[in-house]
């Protein structure tokens, strides 16, 4: 039977509040203030990413998170939770559930998904999500234990889809395949895309860039206006 917080996020939006450095959003004040107007649109979740935002977003909203740490490490392509010191970490901010790179590539020191596993079971409770780039992670890190699977990854390493649009089809088949709730992630950019990964199958979908990130709504703006002018030019001629 699944946790009451994975429960709270059946057919709803998760909103992804996460900022680069080089982007203008970048702090922890402005990811509060994001999740706190997530809350208000009636979202149920959020993600993000730091233990810094992880704990301003908590002050401020009530809201169930998946915490994660991007950290880069020489020895490895892994980046989002990959060791135990950003799981701790991200546990002690206060995240509901910790997100980790699931994927089949070699982790920071050689350390096995189920080595880094075993060891967070050992010492704690906390909610588990597999971030998964294809149909075969998503059934090991289910058999591994993981309370909830997300297609974040797809398109993200060397050996899965490399598409515009959502996973569509990775949604369906772990919907289907897998008996834990999969969350739909990545590159969902309209409210008809997302009710679309439901109808996929998925148990609620994950939204960041597309509500979050003002620069990116802004060019999609500007290119599809660009693209008109294009066109009128061309007829012009």
């Amino acid at each position: 039977m699944s946790h009451p917080i994975v429960n709270s996020f059946k057919g709803g939006l998760i909103v992804s509040c996460q900022a680069l450095e080089c982007e203008p959003f970048f702090g922890s004040e402005y990811m509060a203030r994001f999740a706190l107007s997530a809350e208000i649109g009636r979202a149920v979740g959020i993600r993000a990413n730091t233990p810094a935002d992880i704990e301003a977003i908590k002050r401020v909203s009530k809201l169930p998170l998946i915490g994660l740490w991007k950290r880069n490490y020489a020895d490895s392509s892994v980046y989002i939770t990959p060791t135990l010191k950003e799981v701790d970490a991200v546990i002690s901010a206060g995240a509901d559930i910790v997100a980790l790179d699931a994927t089949s590539r070699q982790r920071p020191g050689g350390v096995t998904l189920a080595e880094l596993v075993h060891e967070i079971r050992a010492r704690s409770k906390i909610l588990l999500m597999a971030d998964v780039s294809n149909v075969q992670e998503g059934l090991m890190a289910e058999q591994l234990g993981f309370d909830l699977i997300s297609t974040t990854l797809s398109g993200y390493t060397s050996y899965s889809p490399q598409r515009t649009d959502p996973d569509y089809q990775l949604i369906a088949d772990l919907s289907r395949q897998a008996t834990i709730p999969v969350l739909a992630e990545g590159r969902v950019r309209s409210p008809e895309q997302a009710l679309r990964c439901l109808n996929e199958g998925a148990f609620a979908v994950v939204v960041g860039g597309a509500i979050t990130r003002p620069q990116l709504i802004t060019r999609n703006f500007a290119e599809a206006l660009s693209e008109f002018k294009d066109n009128k030019t061309d007829v012009e001629k």
